[in-house]
């Protein structure tokens, strides 16, 4: 056993590398050591002779604890390799010994590489995503910003008093958002999801059980993902025009696109962001299901299981990771509806001037298009806002209901 002396000679020894093997074989020494504590090694020993050596890390698995009156300085031996381990709860903590290496600052030095690698993608998130929302966050925040000569006077939060109905701006309330936008982005959001989520399973559950045309099926159903959405909107228009094609086959005049009322036309809209949602979902959905173990519906056929307690105690929840993501990325795109409106409606209602299917989106595009920069910027950050916090309510959700 090496004694106290031999100790302090080993840790003088002057120490020049710790090569990429021994810090991959060292990461069992770091998982065997506590959470708060960072560890130190010497790549070179003694050995009897006072000649210096190199030493096998991956042989020092196992450690024989030394200098237990140190809270803060243990020592760790396995033959003559040496370990030193440092608690971070100590200030006066240092990250180098004179004869030691400290395996954190290896890693540190091969960290320019990453940087290096991940500086395209961090520019260009700080130039696209980054600055556009500090920058959308500040204007929302301005009085009467002009984005040309980026001139405005003073900031004020009447900009979001203004858009919730709360404030008036020369006089004049802003009803629209309060009254159309929020209600009809929400019914939008509330309805379209989890109805076209349920469809997907069901047609996703039904494709993987077809053994022939399995396939063709596949590309007919993802047919809609790659067709342009406006284009898809005016066919649905003309199908739901008052001499269009469902009229005709319930028999009825009902107007449900040009001077509908707000209700009926709530219809056509959700029926077809439903429809143009779908083939998204049946994808991500049709490669979760096709990656669950078939041990488990071997297991229900033996127990005679029905299907609907197959589908709902199996496919479910084992399903249950891709549900969660189809979930959070369709609210935020309902959230963000836009595009399935002027395709239907052309108008943010029904006929020129009306308002009635306004979403938080389209109101964000008009004061744009208004030179309202202001205006639209509180409106982006109070959707931003809306998003965030339901995505986040989702994630806490998804930790008790999602099975990994």
């Amino acid at each position: 056993m090496l004694d106290k002396n031999k100790f302090q000679e080993i840790f003088k020894t002057e120490l020049n590398n710790l090569n990429k093997k021994n810090l991959e074989d060292f990461s069992t020494l770091k998982n065997t050591v506590e959470s708060d504590s960072e560890v130190l090694i010497n790549s070179k020993a003694l050995d009897e002779k006072n000649n210096t050596k190199d030493i096998n890390v991956e042989e020092s698995v196992t450690f024989v604890k030394e200098d237990e009156n140190n809270s803060n300085d243990s020592y760790y031996y396995k033959g003559d390799t040496l370990v030193k381990v440092i608690s971070r709860r100590d200030k006066n903590y240092k990250y180098s010994y004179d004869g030691l290496k400290n395996v954190k600052d290896d890693d540190a030095r091969n960290n320019w590489k990453a940087w290096l690698y991940l500086a395209p993608v961090l520019i260009l998130m700080t130039m696209f995503l980054l600055y556009p929302l500090v920058d959308t966050i500040i204007i929302s925040f301005m009085k009467d910003f002009n984005y040309v000569t980026r001139e405005f006077d003073g900031f004020t939060i009447e900009n979001y008093g203004y858009i919730l109905n709360l404030t008036p701006i020369n006089g004049a309330y802003e009803s629209r958002v309060v009254n159309y936008a929020i209600p009809n982005t929400l019914i939008i959001c509330f309805i379209t999801v989890p109805v076209s989520i349920i469809i997907a399973l069901l047609i996703t559950v039904g494709l993987n059980s077809l053994k022939w045309f399995q396939k063709i099926l596949q590309t007919i159903f993802f047919l809609p993902y790659v067709t342009n959405t406006i284009a898809i909107g005016m066919v649905f228009s003309v199908i739901f025009d008052s001499d269009g094609i469902f009229n005709y086959l319930i028999n009825s005049d009902h107007k449900w696109i040009t001077g509908a009322d707000r209700w009926s036309a709530m219809l056509p809209l959700c029926l077809y962001i439903v429809w143009s949602s779908l083939p998204f979902k049946i994808l991500v959905f049709l490669s979760g299901l096709q990656g669950i173990d078939k041990q488990y519906y071997q297991a229900a056929q033996i127990d005679a299981t029905p299907k609907w307690k197959v589908f709902t105690k199996i496919t479910v929840p084992l399903l249950s990771p891709q549900i969660v993501y189809i979930a959070i990325t369709s609210f935020i795109g309902g959230f963000k509806e836009y595009s399935s409106i002027v395709g239907l409606f052309n108008n943010p209602g029904t006929t020129t001037g009306d308002y009635s299917l306004y979403t938080m989106v389209y109101y964000i595009y008009d004061k744009f298009n208004d030179n309202n920069l202001h205006y639209a910027a509180a409106a982006a950050v109070l959707l931003f806002a809306f998003i965030l916090l339901f995505t986040a309510l989702q994630m806490w959700v998804s930790k008790k209901r999602v099975y990994y």
